[in-house]
């Protein structure tokens, strides 16, 4: 199954050279329909002809931010060895209230880049390798 999602520029970035690799959202209604072997196609919120697929490798589910920061490299979830040090679960609270993640869970999605394929939209050529 395809699933949509935007990013800002720099995760974007991040994903697209293989630095990140943890995806980490709400596991809303959306977020729960993602399975093991789906394709998350991400959206350049900046340059919205940039698009880059990857592969859902793993699924990995908590009740809150504070338990995926425990778990999960944090150097494959977006943040740099320059700001890991300051990185902290309040971090995600500008995307995600303590209320939405205590009723719904969050989720680190670790993703395989399918080949680095990346689209621009004005060449309409398709995903190239």
């Amino acid at each position: 199954m395809l699933h949509n999602m935007k990013l800002q520029p720099e995760p974007f970035e991040m994903i697209k050279c293989g630095q990140k690799t943890y995806e980490l959202r709400l596991l809303d209604t959306k977020r729960q329909k993602v399975s093991v072997g789906d394709t998350i196609e991400f959206l350049n919120l900046k340059n919205k002809r940039d698009k880059i697929r990857a592969r859902v490798v793993g699924l990995h589910m908590f009740d809150s931010f504070s338990e995926l920061y425990a778990t999960i490299p944090l150097l494959k979830c977006g943040y740099t060895a320059q700001n890991v040090a300051d990185a902290n679960p309040s971090d995600m609270e500008r995307y995600y209230s303590k209320t939405e993640q205590a009723q719904w869970g969050v989720v680190a999605i670790e993703l395989e880049l399918s080949c680095g394929c990346v689209r621009a939209l004005e060449n309409q050529t398709g995903f190239m390798c």
